[in-house]
């Protein structure tokens, strides 16, 4: 039994590390529509920077974590000065040779252990603090994607001229998006680091960023719940799996071709749930619903929820029936 636990509880942090890494690659790609194959580079950042400070300096583990997270972040303020104004799949490969060049890069810092790699990294990244920044960094993005800030990315994704002429500032917003997205990338990186013990450049080759990719993609681009959930679904097939041996990724590739054919918006789409959202839902089980949004709507302005009331009423009187009006809604 200890054995099993064990077993599940390394595989929930491998998830919870995912699912950080991925929260930020869906804001660059899902929510400002720029696609990166170099988000291994920023995790490579972020794993090296706290296994260094963790193994030669003794910082504490949450500082080193952070630390890796904020030196991504600045490197992609260069790589973003110098890509972002690239489109569609120049700047895609332009992320993708940066992602090469920081593994090549580490390959030859010997005091970094060059190709040997990083060792004596202690092992810290346990399930409750894995899950406290996966928690905190969720709610943060949560926040900022119903912010104007937000508001002002997804903009650029659908429209990126139409944004540009009515006074957006793209470029601006795209770094934001970026630098936002690598801060992530680095926290989970270095939260690896502290799971792992032992890093090597092999370990952010540019299969890592696929794998990241694909996540995004097959939870839904658009929704950060999506990205949760595809993490969370393609970091646990390959272990379902395991006991088929050579064909678990055989069959882990064609569930994701499956999921892309019969699925192709994603497992969620663009669906987003949010804290607020299910306890709506739950103080709504079992009431009028229509009663609940009008005491809601009084509760801010009495004088707003009576000109609701009586267009209901009116709308009633034309259409016959409640059940016409909520079957019609859009027209209401």
């Amino acid at each position: 039994m200890n054995i099993g636990w064990s077993y599940i509880q390394s595989i929930l942090i491998l998830c919870g590390i995912n699912m950080m890494v991925v929260m930020g690659l869906s804001l660059l790609t899902g929510f400002t529509g720029l696609f990166s194959f170099g988000h291994a580079g920023f995790m490579a950042i972020g794993a090296y920077t706290a296994g260094a400070l963790s193994t030669m300096a003794n910082v504490p583990f949450v500082i080193a974590v952070l630390s890796g997270g904020l030196v991504a972040m600045f490197v992609s303020f260069f790589i973003g000065a110098l890509t972002l104004n690239l489109k569609g799949d120049y700047f895609c490969i332009a992320t993708l040779g940066f992602g090469e060049s920081i593994r090549l890069l580490l390959n030859n810092i010997s005091f970094l252990g060059g190709a040997r790699g990083m060792s004596g990294i202690p092992n810290k990244s346990t399930i409750l603090p894995v899950y406290c920044f996966v928690i905190i960094g969720a709610i943060f993005m949560w926040y900022l994607l119903k912010s104007r800030h937000g508001r002002n990315m997804i903009a650029i994704r659908e429209e990126e001229l139409a944004s540009q002429s009515i006074g957006i500032n793209v470029f601006g917003y795209k770094m934001r998006s970026l630098a936002i997205s690598a801060l992530y990338a680095g926290i989970g990186g270095a939260l690896w680091a502290h799971r792992l013990s032992f890093i090597q450049p092999l370990n952010f080759q540019l299969i890592k960023s696929t794998e990241m990719t694909i996540m995004v993609i097959i939870g839904g681009l658009g929704s950060v719940t999506g990205s949760l959930v595809g993490a969370f679904f393609l970091t646990f097939l390959p272990e379902i799996f395991r006991e088929f041996s050579t064909w678990r990724m055989v069959i882990y590739g064609l569930a994701v071709v499956l999921v892309m054919v019969f699925r192709p918006q994603g497992l969620l789409g663009g669906i987003e749930f949010s804290p607020s959202g299910i306890l709506r839902k739950i103080r709504g089980l079992g009431k009028d619903s229509e009663g609940l949004e009008l005491a809601e709507i009084a509760a801010a302005s009495p004088e707003l929820a009576e000109e609701v009331r009586k267009s209901r009423e009116e709308y009633d009187a034309v259409h016959g029936s409640k059940a016409v009006r909520s079957l019609e809604g859009g027209e209401a």
